[in-house]
């Protein structure tokens, strides 16, 4: 399935690519109960998404997924990153309690917060982060079920509930409560969810 995608030169690069994820699958097999069960949830919430797919099809196609598996990996995967980086500019430095959906293309991404809870997504030019350089002490918790547009930005110590979609463009400076949509800069409250 995954090679009717290709065209041409790609058959070479894909089968390439075939070989260089046989340590990560290893590492993957070798890995803590705990850890695989993070990344097979972070798969089973990618399928809800894109269709049935294995883990080997997300680490070929997705340099995001190979971040998050790298992330959930720990330590051990320095080696892997040499020879299938992941997406260049997205850096996950916090706790994510749960899996992730980090699948739409999270270019340019930073999320640096406290917690992150389970089912969390979001796409590209995302900041999770501190209010004041050096101030890690400052950064948000984000609850379980958030979702968050393109081109959000979520700065200080503030919390965000459960069940919170964040639209595009939103500048978040104040703790959001759960159950809701937000929108704006600065983001406000626009609709309560039931």
């Amino acid at each position: 399935m995954l090679l009717c995608f290709m065209k041409g030169n790609e058959y070479f690069k894909i089968i390439l690519m075939f070989f260089l994820i046989i340590p990560h699958l290893i590492l993957y097999f070798c890995l803590p109960q705990k850890r695989k069960r993070m990344i097979k949830s972070d798969i089973y919430i990618s399928n809800l998404h894109c269709g049935k797919h294995s883990i080997v099809y997300y680490l070929i196609i997705f340099p995001s997924f190979r971040t998050l598996f790298y992330y959930r990996v720990g330590k051990s995967s320095i080696f892997l990153k040499i020879f299938l980086p992941g997406e260049k500019l997205f850096f996950i430095n916090t706790e994510l309690d749960g899996y992730a959906y980090v699948l739409s293309h999270p270019y340019c991404t930073i999320l640096n917060a406290k917690k992150i809870g389970h089912h969390f997504n979001c796409k590209h030019l995302t900041t999770v982060g501190n209010k004041q350089d050096g101030r890690n002490d400052l950064i948000p918790t984000i609850g379980n079920n958030v979702s968050l547009g393109a081109n959000v930005s979520i700065i200080g110590d503030i919390t965000i509930g459960d069940n919170v979609i964040i639209g595009a463009g939103s500048v978040v400076v104040k703790s959001i409560p759960s159950n809701c949509i937000v929108a704006g800069n600065p983001a406000k409250v626009i609709k309560y969810l039931k």
